[in-house]
C-alpha cells in the first residue's frame, strides 16, 4: 500500500506530462503494483523497428557485471554488483545507409524498474559504449531502464579519422546518434513493460555536456531533465584552443614548458589567489595571477619558468584570438588549472588536431602548426558548426514543456574551458531579457526567468569532469535534476565533496569526503560565514 501511494503521489506530482497522466490514471484504476512484464526479455530479439537491427536480448542475472565496453580509469572498468536481474539489449541503427550505431538497452525486470529513462552521454570522439555505460551503471542501479550509444562509429575515444570521407557518421556523432536511439530505447521499453517511461533523463559530461545541450536544442521533446556537464558544445572552437594551447607550448622549442614545473605554476596561482582553503581556488575569474613572478633570474632552472615560457603560459591563459580582428576566439584556461594541462603539452594534440585533419579539410597529412586563426576557423564554422556545435541558446520549446537543465563545469577543468559554459549560459539568459531592455532590473528579470528551466553551476577546484582535482569533484546531479523535474525542487545549490570516486560515479553521487561545500547556482557563489570549520558545507551560504 505505501509502495502505491507513493506511486500514486509521484504521478500526481507530475501531472503535467501526458505520459505521466497515463501513469496516474494506472493507479487510480488500481494498477499500481508494477508489475510490468509485456513480454519476455528474449522475445525482444525479434521485435521490429524502423531502420533496427536487434544483436542481443538476453536476461542478465542478478549479481557482478562489468560493462561490455568498459573503459579503463572510469567506474565502468569496476565490476558492480546489480542486485536484481535485468534484460540486456544490444543493436545497430541505420538511420542512413553509412550510418551504423551500436546501442544498448538495460531493463530492470520486474517491479525493480522505477518508471523512468535514463540516457548516458558519450565522451569525445565516442567509438564505443564507455563512457556512457558508466552513467548507464549508475541509472540501473537506482532502477531506471538506461540507455547509450557508441555515437555511430567503433574508434578510439580520442581518434577523428572515422570521419574521413563519411559525412552521415559525422552528422551522427554531431547530432542524430543520440535521438534515434532516445526514440529506439523508449519503443523498447514500451514493448517490455507494456509502458512507455514516464519521465526521461539525459545526463552526460565533456562531449556528454555537448550531446545533452545538443537534444535540449534539436530535440526538446526527447526529454524531461537534462544534465550538461563541462560541455564542448563549441566543438569548432574548442578544437581551434587545443590547437592553440599545443602550439604556444610547441611552435618554439624554447617556450615548452616541461610537466615537471606545472605544479610550480599552480601553486604559484593558488599561493597569489588563495580560496577560504589553501589548496585550490575558489573563483578564478576574481584572480590576477601573473606567471611573470616565476620568471627565472637567469637560464632555466627547475624551480622557475624562461621568458618563453612565462609568454606559453600567458598564451594558454588568454585562449585563441583571431590575429585580424583580436576577437576572442575561445576562452582561455583559468589559473589552477595548470596541474592538469600535461594532456595538450606533447608533440600530439589529438583531439583539435584530428577535427582539422578529417572533418574540415579532409586531409589526414595536415599538419596543426599550419592553422590559421582567421581563415581556417571561418571555413571550419561554414562546413561543419551547423552540424556539430550545440551553442543556441534559444531554449524557448525545451522551456514550454517544462523540462529542465542542470549544467555544471569544474573550474580547473583543462579539457573543456570553463567560461564557454558561463558564456553559454549567459547568451541563454539574454535570450530572455524584456524587449531590447538593458541595465540591472532588466538582467534580473532575465535571469530570473532562465533560471526558471536552466541553472548552471560552476565547481571550485575540479578537473574535467571530476577526473580528478584538489578541489570540490563529488556530487549528486542525478537527484538534482530528479527533484526539479518530478517535486518541482530547483536546485539552488549542489552539495559537493572532495573523495576519490571515478567518473561518472562522483557526478552522480553524493558521499562524504575530506571537506565539503555548497556550490550555488550561478552566479552566486559559495561564502564562508567566518564561524566553524572552512572545510564544512554547513558553514556556507550563497550569495
Amino acid at each position: 500500500m505505501n509502495n502505491f501511494l507513493r506511486q500514486l503521489g509521484d504521478a500526481m506530482r507530475a501531472s503535467r506530462h501526458a505520459t505521466w497522466n497515463a501513469t496516474l490514471a494506472l493507479a487510480l484504476l488500481g494498477l499500481g503494483s508494477q508489475a510490468y512484464a509485456a513480454q519476455s526479455c528474449e522475445s525482444l530479439a525479434t521485435l521490429s523497428l524502423s531502420d533496427t537491427l536487434i544483436t542481443l536480448a538476453q536476461t542478465v542475472p542478478a549479481g557482478s557485471f562489468l560493462p561490455p565496453d568498459a573503459l579503463p580509469g572510469t567506474g565502468t572498468a569496476i565490476p558492480t554488483d546489480i542486485p536484481f536481474p535485468f534484460c540486456r539489449v544490444a543493436g545497430v541503427l541505420s538511420p542512413t545507409p553509412d550510418s551504423q550505431i551500436r546501442f544498448e538497452v538495460w531493463l530492470p525486470v520486474g517491479n525493480n524498474w522505477n518508471g523512468k529513462l535514463n540516457h548516458g552521454g558519450s565522451g569525445a570522439y565516442g567509438g564505443s559504449l564507455s563512457p556512457a555505460e558508466g552513467y548507464m551503471v549508475q541509472g540501473l542501479l537506482r532502477g531506471y531502464a538506461v540507455t547509450g550509444t557508441d555515437m555511430g562509429h567503433v574508434a578510439s575515444i580520442t581518434s577523428g579519422s572515422w570521419a574521413l570521407g563519411h559525412p552521415e557518421k559525422i552528422a551522427d556523432w554531431g547530432w542524430r546518434a543520440n535521438h534515434v536511439t532516445s526514440v529506439t530505447a523508449k519503443a523498447i521499453i514500451e514493448a517490455f513493460y507494456g509502458t512507455a517511461p514516464r519521465v526521461s533523463y539525459f545526463t552526460g559530461c565533456s562531449d556528454g555536456g555537448h550531446e545533452a545541450l545538443m537534444e535540449a536544442q534539436r530535440f526538446p521533446d526527447d526529454y524531461d531533465g537534462i544534465v550538461a556537464g563541462a560541455s564542448a558544445n563549441y566543438w569548432t572552437h574548442q578544437s581551434a584552443a587545443w590547437v592553440s594551447e599545443t602550439r604556444a607550448n610547441t611552435d618554439d622549442p624554447a617556450s615548452k614548458i616541461p610537466g615537471a614545473k606545472l605544479p610550480l605554476i599552480t601553486q604559484a596561482a593558488v599561493a597569489a589567489c588563495p580560496g577560504v582553503l589553501p589548496s585550490f581556488i575558489d573563483d578564478p575569474t576574481n584572480c590576477s595571477f601573473d606567471p611573470a613572478s616565476l620568471q627565472c633570474s637567469a637560464g632555466d632552472e627547475p624551480t622557475c619558468l624562461t621568458a618563453a615560457q612565462v609568454e606559453a603560459v600567458r598564451k594558454i591563459y588568454a585562449g585563441p584570438h583571431n590575429p585580424r580582428t583580436a576577437e576572442e576566439i575561445y576562452p582561455g584556461l583559468e589559473p589552477g588549472s595548470e596541474i592538469y594541462w600535461g594532456a595538450f603539452l606533447g608533440p600530439n594534440v589529438f583531439l583539435g588536431a584530428d577535427f582539422y585533419k578529417y572533418f574540415v579539410f579532409n586531409d589526414p597529412n595536415w599538419n596543426f602548426h599550419t592553422l590559421d586563426f582567421d581563415h581556417d576557423i571561418a571555413y571550419a564554422d561554414a562546413k561543419m558548426q551547423s552540424i556539430i556545435d550545440s551553442t543556441n541558446p534559444n531554449l524557448s520549446a525545451f522551456k514550454a514543456r517544462g523540462s529542465k537543465l542542470i549544467i555544471y563545469h569544474g573550474w580547473a577543468d583543462s579539457l573543456v574551458n570553463p567560461m564557454n559554459s558561463v558564456n553559454y549560459f549567459e547568451s541563454v539568459v539574454a535570450t530572455e531579457r524584456p524587449g531590447n531592455g538593458r541595465g540591472v532590473g532588466e538582467d534580473r528579470v532575465a535571469l530570473r526567468r532562465a533560471q526558471e528551466y536552466v541553472r548552471l553551476f560552476m565547481v571550485p577546484g575540479m578537473a574535467h569532469c571530476g577526473l580528478g582535482g584538489v578541489g570540490l569533484n563529488t556530487f549528486d546531479s542525478l537527484s538534482a535534476i530528479e527533484d526539479w523535474v518530478e517535486r518541482g525542487i530547483a536546485p539552488d545549490s549542489l552539495e559537493a565533496s572532495h573523495t576519490t570516486l571515478l567518473w561518472p560515479i562522483d557526478v552522480s553521487t553524493q558521499t562524504a569526503g575530506d571537506f565539503s561545500r555548497p556550490v550555488c547556482a550561478y552566479p552566486k557563489v559559495a561564502k564562508w560565514t567566518g564561524r566553524g570549520s572552512p572545510a564544512d558545507a554547513v558553514n556556507f551560504v550563497c550569495e
